[in-house]
């Protein structure tokens, strides 16, 4: 199977794997939710015949087997949704400091086929404010998680320190939140940002969407690779 499918499908299993395990309190599917995303982070070498990634994916299974029946699972299942926005946040925010050129810009520049300084002025800040966009909401969504996770009732961070809140949100609640809804804010402000740019930008080289995409991918895995540092 193609890599890039194999990480695709597994990512789209976690927040459903994530979600039945929350909602119903089942520990195995907690346990399937946590060793799917060794294997998203892992899918290349493991592709490749790594051994030392296959021995890290049999000493996570065999441990997470073993801790089935404690209370750290549903505890490690709560960080997921908080620890990736706010990774996914600092690769935003740590291209708007001073003398770094702000992530969008860099993949807009790939797209116009120039370097970012080059950009006409109007989509250089453009782009900016839609990194600084992302950084901001993807901030916002791991704090909203981790509120949310501290609250939850009977798995929540406070519950299992011995410290029953006193305002609480049932934990299917939290994982409705954290596994699904996420996604689907994060899905309204791309269709939204994509609407206001072919109204800002109608005379860019991506109007359509698919197109958009398939430019994205033809920039090469060379240039993803130096646009990520």
């Amino acid at each position: 199977m193609n890599v890039a499918l194999a990480r695709l499908l597994l990512s789209v299993a976690y927040p459903l794997l994530a979600h039945l395990a929350s909602a119903a309190h089942d520990p195995r599917l907690a346990a399937l939710a946590l060793l799917d995303i060794v294997l998203i982070l892992l899918v290349l070498p493991l592709a490749r015949r790594d051994i030392g990634a296959w021995l890290a994916v049999g000493i996570v299974a065999i441990g997470l087997y073993m801790v089935q029946g404690s209370a750290l699972l549903p505890v490690l299942l709560l960080l997921p949704p908080v620890l990736f926005p706010w990774l996914v946040a600092w690769w935003f925010a740590r291209t708007l400091r001073p003398g770094s050129v702000p992530l969008i810009s860099r993949i807009v520049g790939g797209l116009e086929r120039c370097a970012p300084e080059e950009l006409e002025p109007r989509l250089k800040a453009y782009t900016r404010g839609l990194t600084t966009l992302w950084a901001v909401v993807l901030t916002g969504i791991g704090v909203a998680n981790l509120a949310l996770g501290l609250i939850a009732v009977p798995d929540g961070l406070l519950v299992h320190l011995g410290h029953p809140p006193v305002v609480s949100v049932p934990q299917v609640v939290w994982s409705w939140c954290a596994n699904l809804l996420d996604y689907g804010v994060a899905g309204l402000i791309m269709v939204v940002e994509y609407l206001l740019r072919l109204r800002l930008f109608p005379d860019r080289p991506y109007r359509d969407f698919p197109d958009f995409i398939r430019r994205l991918g033809a920039l090469g895995p060379a240039f993803w690779r130096d646009v990520m540092r």
